[in-house]
């Protein structure tokens, strides 16, 4: 994937008689040639050219024309090298590749990363790292200096690849911390406030019987959904029951394994909250190979408010997390990381419920 714009546009140039025939080696102008255009010397140019602002504006006016009736293009390797810089960035994925393909969240952070780096010269490279063998491999790529920064993505409790990076000295950020006291830079949605609007919604039409399919809980944010659940329910003077919470793993498979085993444990369930839409999808085939109607026996809510939820039938009630802006925001701020601000901020996303049929 790449998600770098320009670098820059030649000036037009023919064969013979462009303003950067015969210069330098195979035709295309130097740096030296630059230099003696604008009558100043080589570091001259190359501090204009790298933005410095120790150069006065009429030289700095000197240099930029030459640079446009030459036509010069400045050596982005070798900037890159002068600067100890890859102009690389690493969207790291800890998940099985399958995963990454069947679920719309990760595409969806992705355009935002993209979108973010469109107007600047990063290259993004995607990798996944969802076994032992591919986060070694993934380890001495980075300590080789290979990218500038890393975003991670759907990060567990346990994984060693943020310790990794903060032991190198890599900027990064993770899209979900692993706990409350993450120590790099994050960005998140808030999947508390997100899911206790979802509990509350279903309390407010009347549901009494609320279960919930979690996601697998060595994922903070999913932890955090449920804790939403439960002081929702507390919230309502309804009672916690451990027979109405069913672990799943943001699968469709998981989300139907979970309501049956739901059901098989409570029947009389009116309700679901599932911790994603693709799980959601899951429980809406086992309630009905069951006989439940949605909404009428059971009411659905799902997380994500993704292409899942639009299309189901009864169309989904979802929580709604600005999940391109959560890629968007990732990239801005490693950006920053890199660029030497020193700071690791916390960024929390609001959440938004969406009622459709379901609910």
């Amino acid at each position: 994937m790449n998600g770098r714009g320009r670098v820059g546009t030649p000036g037009a140039r023919s064969g013979t008689g462009g303003p950067g025939a015969g210069a330098g080696r195979g035709g295309r102008p130097t740096l030296e040639e630059v230099a003696a255009r604008a009558g100043v010397g080589r570091g001259t140019v190359s501090r204009v050219i790298n933005g410095s602002a120790k150069v006065s504006e009429t030289t700095r006016a000197a240099v930029e024309a030459a640079v446009a009736e030459l036509g010069y293009v400045p050596n982005r390797a070798a900037r890159a090298l002068a600067a100890h810089r890859t102009d690389a960035i690493a969207l790291v994925v800890p998940e099985p590749e399958s995963r990454f393909f069947a679920e719309p969240y990760f595409s969806d952070v992705l355009r935002g990363v993209g979108a973010a780096l469109a107007e600047t010269e990063m290259q993004l490279l995607l990798t996944f790292a969802g076994n032992e063998r591919e986060r070694t491999r993934l380890a001495q790529y980075l300590a080789a200096d290979r990218v500038d920064g890393v975003l991670l993505v759907s990060v567990h409790a346990d994984d060693p690849l943020p310790d990794l990076l903060d032991e190198l000295n890599i900027p990064a950020v993770v899209s979900g911390r692993r706990s409350a006291d993450e120590p790099l830079a994050s960005v998140d949605s808030d999947n508390f406030a997100g899911a206790t609007a979802a509990v509350r919604h279903l309390v407010d039409r009347g549901r009494r019987t609320i279960a919930t399919i979690t996601g697998r809980l060595d994922v903070y944010g999913a932890r955090r959904r449920l804790d939403g659940y439960r002081a929702s329910l507390e919230a309502a003077g309804l009672p916690a029951d451990a027979l109405l919470v069913a672990e799943g793993d943001f699968t469709e498979e998981g989300g139907r394994r979970a309501m049956a085993e739901l059901l098989e444990r409570r029947p009389g369930l009116d309700a679901v909250f599932a911790a994603s839409d693709v799980m959601a999808a899951g429980a809406r085939q086992a309630l009905r190979a069951a006989g439940r109607r949605i909404p009428d026996d059971v009411a659905l809510v799902g997380f994500d408010d993704s292409v899942v939820a639009r299309h189901m039938d009864p169309a989904l009630t979802s929580v709604r997390q600005p999940i391109e802006e959560m890629g968007r925001t990732m990239a801005r701020v490693l950006l920053e990381q890199i660029a030497g601000s020193g700071e690791r901020p916390r960024i929390v996303l609001p959440t938004e419920l969406v009622v459709r049929d379901s609910a």
